[in-house]
């Protein structure tokens, strides 16, 4: 394996992106335990009454992520998502117009190791989100435990992140107003121990309850494709049956248990060759180093692969 460093003269321009996906990627692997140690640390200190305080308000708002979250339209279009977007770059098109007095379901696919698409496109508006879809907000859905972490979960949620327990998607396509999207990484973290370059490997079994809910509650199905996310990382191989893979997988009784990939080498920051961009999988004219959402709406609430 040969590492290639990006050379001196490398623009400012392009140094705040790389920032940029560092602090991201920095959120997703040690923002959390970074907030739980700083609520320890206040707790311990002479500060404690605020660590108090903030308690209450944790208990209080505990359900919060379960019923729309807390979005912060001002924190998503902070300038470093700009910056983010950039680096890939990442852009959103839209293949047909919503109706924004409806409620969606996305079923994103493939989940990725860090699920770059589905954050840079609905976590943020750098790629105009709001502006293409009028009307419509949308939240990514996470797993429950992240919402128990003091701090970290306030911080997520401003990103438009809830739960992705069955009752908050429920409460999200339930809106009679409409206008909510809840995105949903299909597979779901499992998923994340297949994300390679080259494979496309899609987990349904047992994970369809989704479409029963948008039955029941008259949701639509929309599909979205993400060409290229498994390109960013590149991972150890850990076929089934393998001991890496029965360490990453755990307890077959703990489904609640989180799945991490045993990442080689990252193509983010090694090599500048990736592309996202969400738009019709009809585009032939897309190189193959895009990755690319393509999204449709379903009248009858059913889903397609």
């Amino acid at each position: 394996m040969r590492i290639e460093f990006a050379p001196l003269n490398v623009p400012l321009r392009r140094r705040l992106q790389t920032a940029a996906v560092m602090q991201w990627v920095f959120s997703f692997l040690a923002l959390a335990q970074c907030c739980l140690a700083a609520f320890i640390l206040l707790a311990l200190s002479d500060w404690w009454m605020v660590a108090l305080l903030y308690a209450g308000w944790l208990w209080l708002d505990w359900d919060t992520p379960t019923n729309g979250g807390r979005r912060s339209q001002w924190m998503r279009r902070w300038s470093v998502w700009e910056h983010f977007r950039d680096y890939f770059p990442l852009t959103l098109l839209k293949t047909v117009d919503l109706d924004p007095k409806k409620n969606y379901i996305f079923g994103f696919h493939p989940h990725g190791v860090l699920v770059a698409g589905a954050f840079g496109n609905f976590c943020t508006e750098a790629t105009g989100f709001s502006h293409l879809f009028p009307g419509l907000k949308p939240h990514l859905l996470m797993l429950p435990f992240w919402f128990r972490v003091p701090f970290f979960r306030d911080y997520i949620m401003c990103g438009g992140l809830v739960s992705s327990s069955k009752s908050s998607l429920s409460y999200l396509v339930s809106r009679p107003e409409g206008g909510n999207v809840a995105v949903i990484a299909v597979g779901g973290a499992p998923e994340a121990l297949d994300a390679r370059p080259g494979a496309l490997t899609l987990q349904v079994q047992n994970r369809k309850g989704f479409i029963k809910l948008a039955l029941k509650h008259g949701a639509q199905l929309v599909p979205v494709f993400s060409f290229g996310e498994n390109e960013l990382f590149d991972q150890i191989e850990n076929p089934t049956g393998s001991p890496l893979r029965r360490l990453q997988w755990g307890s077959q009784s703990q489904s609640s248990r989180l799945r991490v990939p045993a990442v080689r080498t990252s193509r983010v920051f090694i090599k500048f060759t990736c592309r996202i961009s969400l738009s019709s999988s009809s585009n032939t004219n897309a190189p193959t180093a895009f990755l690319t959402t393509s999204t449709s709406p379903s009248s009858d609430a059913g889903w397609s692969v």
